[in-house]
């Protein structure tokens, strides 16, 4: 069984946590009990998922919900691709908080244009900030773009 938890279940489906314990109750989703915390069989989901996905995407699911920054991110680009911002978001926020550039290069744009949050630059401009000093390359020219009024082009060494 692919067991993840319910807060991954409530962003999968784009539903609240609430109907989620009704479609448990009702017997259309599966839950079961590990360790004193509820887990939902993704399987059952399936009908009630918000994006399409894959057998190959449900291991990126179990991945991404046990908390691998890789595979929050690659889930997030699902997300948007359908038009799910607020999934990916989500996703993306995870794999941020954990240090993963890629995400935070991500993050970075959708503050600043405003994709699936509120528009707020100088929030967008400290993700790419954070994913340039941790050596994602599109960052670094980006925020070299921003600071030296140039794009794709080195920062001087001096």
């Amino acid at each position: 069984m692919n067991l993840i938890s319910l807060q991954a279940a409530v962003v999968l489906t784009d539903r609240s946590e609430r109907t989620l314990w009704r479609m448990i109750a009702d017997g259309s989703v599966t839950r079961t009990v590990e360790n004193g915390k509820a887990l939902i069989d993704l399987h059952s989901l399936a009908p009630s998922l918000c994006v399409p996905l894959d057998a190959d995407d449900y291991a990126l699911v179990i991945k991404a919900d046990q908390g691998d920054a890789s595979a929050q991110t690659d889930l997030a680009l699902i997300f948007f691709s359908h038009g799910k911002t607020k999934g990916a978001i989500y996703w993306l926020e995870q794999a941020g908080k954990q240090g993963f550039p890629e995400a935070m290069n991500w993050l970075g744009h959708c503050y600043v244009a405003g994709n699936g949050v509120g528009k707020d630059e100088a929030t967008g401009l400290a993700w790419l900030g954070k994913a340039a000093a941790l050596g994602h390359v599109i960052s670094k020219a980006q925020i070299s773009g921003v600071v030296y009024g140039r794009v794709n082009q080195p920062m001087p060494n001096s």
